[in-house]
């Protein structure tokens, strides 16, 4: 199929664009709105693939019930008290002092050196002699 007009009008996206991909995509989106022949020459290609996901789509949906969207949550009454969980743990990152887990009492634990012993264990291990003398 002759795709010139398709490929006259992303020149001229992009040409109006600057050059941006971004853009030019967004004004060839909206120029294939008003536009018949232009999203013709650009949905021609791929009708079969449209025509499939969409015949699919309906197949596989056709007895099952659409979810419910979820309610918006309620807001909270002018005199409720907010949960401060969410803002503390924001304060902890802007601030950057994030408490480690298993350690928000702030008490440091010190890393303990290996025992010799523990490194003779690890040596033994890792060599060929097994009985330790």
């Amino acid at each position: 199929m002759n795709r010139e007009y398709a490929e006259k009008r992303i020149r001229d996206a992009l040409k109006a664009s600057g050059g941006n991909v971004t853009a030019a995509r967004q004004q060839v989106i909206a120029w294939a709105f008003d536009d018949a022949k232009l999203l013709h020459e650009l949905v021609a290609p791929h009708i079969t693939g449209i025509v499939a996901h969409a015949v699919n789509h309906v197949v596989n949906t056709k007895d099952k019930p659409r979810p419910a969207a979820p309610a918006a949550p309620k807001p909270l009454a002018k005199d409720a008290k907010q949960d401060p969980f969410g803002m503390e743990i924001l304060k902890a990152i802007a601030l950057g002092n994030p408490a480690q887990f298993g350690l928000e009492s702030g008490v440091s634990i010190k890393k303990q050196a290996a025992s010799q012993r523990h490194i003779d264990a690890i040596r033994q291990m890792v060599s060929k002699d097994k009985t330790g003398k």
